[in-house]
């Protein structure tokens, strides 16, 4: 009997919104992108260099208007923070990533567009340094317990919650746009926090 057919697909979960830019953030991108902004190239990123030092790392991945990242930064100026939508870091290289209520995709035949997936957690396990933490969140109740889900499988990584579900809060932090919006809505916000092993 002839092997099944490789149904391994690229991690697909984002949506480019490069149509829906407003004035000011065309702007923001023309002042700011010079000192901040790091162009895309075929290769690892040598942190050390683009920081200038060896410092703990945290990845944000969808950071949206770089709010809660520019917070964090401020104020925690010993680390270093990188926010990314679509990027390729180097294995073992990160302290801490951050996916922070990133879209549900609600609808069920949109579940596979989910970025939490089984083999997104596998390379973000290997992106993060042994002791490494991955931070989550989300508003939406069925995503929250598909990311448990996902995550327990994950061999590399242990959850951090005492009783192996949810946890209360990571760390003092402002809420994000899609968080602040799900609240008002009356939706349960649901962290977890794993560990590389």
């Amino acid at each position: 009997m002839p092997d099944p057919p490789d149904r391994s697909r690229a991690i697909r979960s984002y949506v480019r919104r490069a149509g829906r830019i407003t004035l000011a953030q065309e702007r923001a991108l023309l002042e700011l992108w010079p000192r901040y902004g790091l162009e895309f190239e075929p290769a690892w990123l040598d942190l050390d260099r683009i920081f200038d030092r060896v410092a703990q790392r945290t990845l944000e991945i969808g950071f949206g208007n770089g709010e809660h990242l520019l917070e964090r930064a401020r104020s925690n100026p010993e680390r270093d923070f990188l926010g990314v939508e679509v990027h390729q870091i180097a294995p073992a290289s990160l302290d801490e990533l951050q996916l922070l209520f990133p879209d549900p995709w609600p609808k069920e035949r949109h579940h596979k567009r989910r970025i939490v997936q089984p083999s997104f957690a596998t390379l973000v396990a290997s992106r993060l340094k042994p002791g490494g933490l991955w931070h989550l969140a989300t508003d939406w109740e069925p995503y929250a317990q598909h990311m448990l889900e996902v995550l327990r499988a994950c061999e590399s990584l242990r959850n951090c919650a005492a009783d192996g579900g949810f946890i209360d809060s990571v760390q003092a932090r402002s809420a994000t746009r899609f968080e602040r919006r799900g609240v008002q809505l009356g939706h349960r916000v649901r962290e977890l926090l794993f560990v590389r092993l």
